[in-house]
């Protein structure tokens, strides 16, 4: 018999402060990757928490100081486009929950947010960061493209130059750099995001909700057109044989070697 203790903690953590909503990513064998399960709970507990009338708020951050290190790249076993596009679908699912969802969420970003972890934040209406954080886009590294709204969501906070310098060459940008440069809001000594992230959800939650719930409309509409091309184009790179190889070289932990095809 297998003894359950050996099974990976992945789960949505929620712990309630008030009127605002603490969802811990805590998948800590993955560092916080965003596997399906968990996407799926993520999903479920933000409806969960715009159905309850309460909760005015939400806070999105990462067990055992990570935020998230990307998408479950062990789990991205995609034979044809049409399961490419239907990975797409779902994952907009939660994209779209987030970004057109009534309530406004604040990241608390400690240690990495990559990849994935890193659309995840900017899904998010307000980042806090530990000045020691580390963003990085990284897609590349697999035979990816960003996704999640990423190649929306990062210009529109740091400029179209500096959004092509991080997706194209996997700059990684620190807490205190995402702060000068517009990727963070509030920049925070190590170990105090949640603190603040508290004291801003806290603000949030006694303001007029309507008017926050129109505001998040009004942006996740321009999110819209970088969605769909991402179904298409995603979908179509998951076939190639170098995301083949990106997605060994990285189980493997060696170099890729790509071949453009």
């Amino acid at each position: 018999m297998n003894d359950m203790t050996d099974t990976p903690r992945m789960r949505i953590a929620e712990e309630r402060h008030g009127a605002v909503l603490v969802l811990t990513l805590d998948y800590p064998a993955r560092k916080n990757a965003l596997a399906v399960p968990l996407r799926k709970e993520l999903e479920d507990a933000i409806e969960r928490a715009s159905a309850d009338s309460s909760i005015r708020a939400l806070i999105l951050t990462g067990s055992e100081g990570t935020f998230s290190a990307g998408g479950d790249i062990s789990g991205m076993d995609i034979d044809s486009a049409y399961d490419g596009r239907e990975r797409m679908r779902r994952t907009h699912r939660m994209v779209r929950i987030m970004a057109r969802g009534n309530l406004p969420m604040v990241a608390a970003v400690e240690g990495w947010a990559v990849g994935a972890g890193l659309s995840l934040a900017l899904l998010c209406d307000t980042i806090v960061a530990a000045e020691d954080a580390r963003f990085m886009a990284g897609f590349h590294k697999i035979g990816l493209m960003a996704d999640m709204g990423m190649p929306a969501l990062l210009p529109a906070r740091i400029g179209v130059g500096r959004a092509r310098d991080m997706l194209l060459h996997h700059t990684q940008v620190s807490g205190a750099e995402g702060k000068a440069i517009g990727l963070v809001d509030y920049v925070v000594p190590p170990g105090k995001a949640l603190e603040v992230a508290m004291e801003k959800a806290q603000f949030l939650a006694k303001e007029a909700p309507l008017p926050i719930a129109y505001t998040k409309q009004w942006f996740a509409d321009e999110l819209e057109r970088a969605l769909a091309r991402e179904v298409d184009f995603q979908a179509a790179l998951f076939v190639t044989q170098d995301f083949k190889e990106g997605r060994a070289a990285f189980l493997e932990k060696r170099k890729p070697v790509f071949k453009g095809k």
